[in-house]
């Protein structure tokens, strides 16, 4: 089998470069920085899969490997895939970016004059230009044309440290000023528009003018984007507050303004608050309450939530808690209902945290301090709750028909509660809380429960004839299969553990093993050369995993990489033989079962000379079995 071959771009660079990159690129290190990361057992960390919703934790990372593995949707790779897949890269993009990182120097292939990046500016240029541009902007606010500006902070309670810390700053009102700076900086226009840092009319001109702006981090503190607010009664040309645009490294329904601030806080305290502003942040920051965070530009949605259950390890339904703060009023009101939508999406428990007279935790904080800050997000309550609150508003309950149309409106919330074992006790409240019989209330849940949602079965009429299905060919069992246990064991070891398997293997055939894709990663491990024997070879899992021609079995090798071998944490070659016994005595019981089959369709009169041959052939084997399960035993130390 020949090995699968790398995208030609990436023979652009030097493979022993590249190598250094999957070397020195630690793949915890990078997945850390978009998934939080706990020890799962075997030398392997677990974590929410950043590919795919899912509520319990499913995506392993083996550090020691340098493989990560979803067992819920299946992707996986190397730290360069994981890059790629993450963020959207091509291979020369993401090897670029961790050459970067750590200080690998990437040299092409002699000959190859072709240029390795044809798509506009490289993110590290992007990225260096935008912590240029928020040094540039902080270094303002100390300028005397910035007086609006600190006034401006000062009158929401932010001294100097506060900015300082949140890295606010002021955009002259000159419009080229960072313009200016930036191609000062060696930064040309082109890269400066492709940040969304300057703008192109007629000229160059910066994107935020006479604004105070805040910085918008990633997760592992890179600026990625900027939040500008108008503080001149005179600017009156665009919106009050404006934001980056999309751009390469900018995606507006991916980022959190605080999660740099947030991130550890939140995996300590199982808690995420989520705000409106970015004043608001900054308040309750300064307040006590480090797990605040806000969406930038855009109503909090599907994908944020996906952010924010990654940084929290959201790996249960009581594993943790997302307060969702907002105004007061009707408007505050209809985006806390807004959140239902996602709150299916976290197993964490959701909550809102509504604030008096409509302040938000900016405004609580400059007139009550900051003690109020924490009691509101103390005195939080369930989002169900709130949300029966609101619906059971717009009715009249002293009337019988308000009763029943308010009941009907509020069993529909009831019958969508995330966690079925608190129907029932919702049931009861809302019964008390509309002044109804309980069993009223759960007649009425039952049938919001039964109401089947639109389909595109109802709009199909008879008339039309039904397609006939292509032919489909059967689905392989699964991988994790217990029918497959020891084949899967086996290859575990010769993935992760080759310098302890060794020559252990070396009887070993594809014919010992059932699955089609086990068998398929047994002649990728043929085609790399088989096991090293006696020497830990970091690069052996990767040879493995190229020379499979297969995805399925590509993505196999991924999988076998990173979850932890069952039984030991220090194998070595006695207990490898042990399952080499076990995977041939499984082969030699289905040649058995074999033979005894074909013994029942002989005739021993008829077809004697064949009788007696296959029944020779069954006394051997049988004794062969025995043999591989005493050894077997013997290896274990009489464990089985």
């Amino acid at each position: 089998m020949r090995a699968r071959r790398l995208p030609d771009v990436a023979g652009r660079f030097r493979d022993d470069d590249i190598a250094e990159v999957r070397e020195k690129a630690r793949i915890d290190d990078v997945v850390s920085s978009y998934v939080t990361l706990k020890r799962a057992g075997g030398g392997s960390l677990k974590g929410l899969c950043p590919f795919h919703d899912e509520k319990t934790p499913s995506f392993n990372v083996n550090p020691a490997r340098q493989f990560f593995h979803c067992f819920g949707c299946g992707e996986g790779g190397d730290v360069i895939a994981f890059l790629m897949k993450v963020d959207g890269l091509t291979f020369v993009e993401s090897v670029e970016r961790l050459a970067e990182k750590y200080g690998v120097q990437l040299r092409r292939e002699d000959g190859d004059d072709e240029p390795v990046r044809p798509r506009g500016p490289a993110r590290g240029r992007l990225i260096e230009a935008h912590k240029v541009a928020q040094e540039f902007y902080a270094e303002q606010l100390g300028t005397t044309d910035a007086v609006v500006a600190r006034q401006f902070l000062h009158q929401r309670g932010f001294d100097q440290a506060a900015a300082t810390m949140f890295g606010v700053g002021f955009a002259p009102r000159d419009g080229e000023a960072l313009t200016r700076h930036l191609r000062g900086r060696r930064f040309t226009d082109e890269e400066a528009v492709a940040a969304g840092l300057v703008a192109h009319g007629r000229s160059h001109y910066d994107r935020f003018r006479g604004r105070l702006v805040w910085p918008i981090r990633e997760a592992n503190g890179d600026t990625i984007g900027f939040g500008a607010r108008r503080i001149f009664d005179d600017d009156r040309i665009e919106a009050k507050y404006l934001n980056t645009s999309e751009t390469a490294i900018y995606k507006k329904s991916q980022v959190l303004y605080g999660i740099d601030l947030a991130r550890t806080a939140m995996k300590d305290s199982q808690q995420a608050v989520v705000v409106e502003g970015y004043t608001d942040v900054m308040a309750c920051h300064l307040a006590g309450v480090r797990t605040a965070v806000a969406s930038c530009g855009t109503a909090f949605g599907t994908d944020h939530a996906r952010v924010l259950r990654r940084f929290l390890g959201d790996h249960g339904a009581t594993s943790g808690e997302v307060i969702f703060t907002f105004d007061g009023d009707s408007a505050g009101q209809k985006a806390a209902l807004k959140v239902l939508e996602s709150d299916q999406v976290f197993a964490s428990q959701t909550y809102v945290a509504v604030a008096p007279e409509g302040m938000d935790p900016c405004d609580l904080r400059i007139k009550e301090g900051d003690e109020a800050v924490r009691e509101l997000v103390a005195k939080r309550q369930p989002l169900y709750r709130f949300a029966l609150d609101n619906v059971l508003s717009r009715h009249d309950l002293d009337r019988a028909d308000g009763r029943v149309d308010a009941l009907r409106d509020a069993a529909g919330l009831v019958a969508s509660i995330r966690d079925k074992t608190k129907v029932e006790a919702f049931s009861r409240e809302l019964a008390h809380m509309v002044g109804v019989d309980l069993d009223e209330v759960r007649t009425e849940v039952r049938r919001a429960a039964s109401r089947p949602a639109p389909t595109e079965e109802r709009r199909t009429t008879r008339a039309e004839a039904p397609e006939v299905p292509e032919p489909v060919r059967p689905a392989l069992p699964s991988l994790s299969d217990p029918r497959f246990l020891i084949e899967r064991e086996l290859l575990k070891l010769v993935i992760q553990h080759p310098a302890g398997v060794g020559r252990t293997t070396a009887h070993v055939t594809g014919a010992d093993f059932t699955h089609p894709t086990f068998q398929g990663v047994w002649e990728a491990v043929t085609a790399a050369g088989g096991p090293p024997s006696g020497v830990d070879d970091p690069g052996w899992a990767n040879r493995v995993r190229e020379a499979a021609t297969d995805p399925a079995v590509s993505a196999a090798v991924t999988e076998l990489g990173v979850e932890p071998v069952r039984g030991t944490s220090d194998p070595n070659p006695t207990f490898a033989v042990a399952y080499v016994y076990r995977l041939q005595e499984l082969t030699t019981s289905r040649r058995i079962a074999d033979v005894k089959a074909r013994l029942q369709r002989t005739n021993p009169v008829e077809h004697a000379l064949d009788y007696n041959r296959m029944f020779g052939e069954l006394v051997m084997l049988e004794q062969h079995r025995r043999k591989l399960r005493e050894g077997a035993v013997g290896q274990t130390g009489g464990q089985s």
